[in-house]
């Protein structure tokens, strides 16, 4: 347990690459850690909302239905 904690990245990052190890206190086996892998078809996020496009005047769009709702005019 105490190597454990005192090596903890060096041995995650051997996991990682394929090298389970296993944790034990007293001799006694406790735990066993192994890399997890992503499940198969997981997918993957490749940006934000990727099939919508951003006008450029964006920023001006409903300005005159804007101002005729909140101008001032009463």
């Amino acid at each position: 347990m105490h190597e454990a904690k005192t090596q903890l990245s060096r041995l995650v990052q051997a996991a990682v690459e394929g090298e389970p190890f296993i944790i034990a206190r007293s001799g006694k086996p406790l735990v066993k850690v192994v890399s997890i892998e992503a499940p198969a078809g997981a997918a993957q996020r490749t940006g934000f909302l990727p099939d919508i496009s951003v006008p450029p005047d964006f920023d001006r769009m409903g300005a005159d239905e804007i101002e005729r709702l909140f101008g001032g005019q009463r």
